[in-house]
């Protein structure tokens, strides 16, 4: 009777510890197989950074990733997050945004989701100032593009270190197909004999800056921000006094005031793609790139 007060006891103290975790149930033994990783899904807040996670997340096993904001949408200025688009943001584990101003809807998401890790590309970089804030259009300069590339690759390391060498492969993969067409656009630019340009916004001021391109007037200081008649009238005369070479309209907006600058100033119009908007297609930002490329080609010469 004894031993088998005992016998009991043990069983007992086995069957509770099982309970609790500490030895496994026969039911949870694995069949040799390693724990499977739990998927990891990022949300990026605007489409230049979905493309950036589209290489730097390729082939990752257990990573998604999806975009924010509406594809079509162009600069983030002033966008107001629906109520489909924040529920994209449940079940997200990471969250990509620019930084820098770009993202005028972060206070929102942050009250809702305050346990979402942020990423943010811009973080540490140097900016040029607009009235008195940072110029948040890093990555249409393509110096901008691979600098914030490498930043958010470390800094998804840092929240997801299972996936570092992978995440730091990718980067570099990207990163030297970006070096190989930014030397295309050097050959191609450096040596154009005009070098004054008219911009829809302050999108291509980074651009302008590592192409040596001098922005001689910007159309509309924000989008749908159009001129007075008397900034209409001052655009025109700057334009005509630096010998403009031409005015550049963005693909997501509409083109009027530009057309009606051209028409009286002389000069023609062509449409450079600050690459906000596009196919989900990894290679989309080199693609708008290339294609900016032939544009300046026959403007600047």
């Amino acid at each position: 009777m004894k031993k088998l007060v005992i016998g009991l006891l043990i069983l007992g103290l086995l069957l509770s510890l099982a309970g609790c975790g500490v030895i496994p149930l026969a039911s949870e033994k694995t069949s040799g197989q390693p724990p499977q990783k739990a998927g990891v899904h990022i949300v990026t807040s605007f489409y230049p950074l979905y493309i950036m996670l589209l290489n730097i997340t390729a082939d990752v096993e257990g990573v998604t990733v999806s975009n924010l904001t509406r594809k079509e949408t162009g600069c983030l200025h002033d966008y107001q997050l629906s109520p489909g688009d924040m529920q994209k943001l449940q079940g997200a584990d990471i969250l990509v945004i620019n930084g820098a101003g770009m993202e005028s809807f972060m206070d929102k998401v942050m009250r809702q989701y305050p346990q979402i890790p942020i990423v943010e590309a811009s973080q540490g970089l140097e900016f040029i100032m607009h009235d008195g804030h940072p110029n948040p259009h890093l990555w249409v300069s393509l110096n901008g593009a691979k600098k914030e590339v490498d930043n958010i690759s470390r800094q998804l390391a840092s929240l997801d270190p299972s996936n570092q060498e992978a995440y730091a492969r990718n980067s570099s993969t990207y990163i030297e197909k970006i070096n190989q067409l930014q030397s295309e656009m050097h050959r191609v630019i450096d040596p154009a004999p005009q070098r004054q340009i008219a911009t829809f916004h302050e999108a291509f001021a980074y651009f302008a800056s590592e192409f040596d391109l001098q922005v001689a007037a910007v159309v509309e200081r924000e989008p749908g921000s159009e001129p007075s008649a008397g900034e209409l009238a001052d655009i025109i005369e700057e334009i005509k006094n630096k010998k403009v070479a031409a005015v550049f309209t963005e693909p997501q907006y509409p083109t009027t005031v530009a057309e009606a600058i051209a028409r009286e100033s002389g000069v023609a119009v062509y449409a450079l793609d600050p690459a906000v908007s596009g196919p989900d297609d990894k290679n989309a930002y080199l693609d708008i790139m290339q294609q900016n490329l032939e544009v300046l080609r026959e403007a600047l010469y």
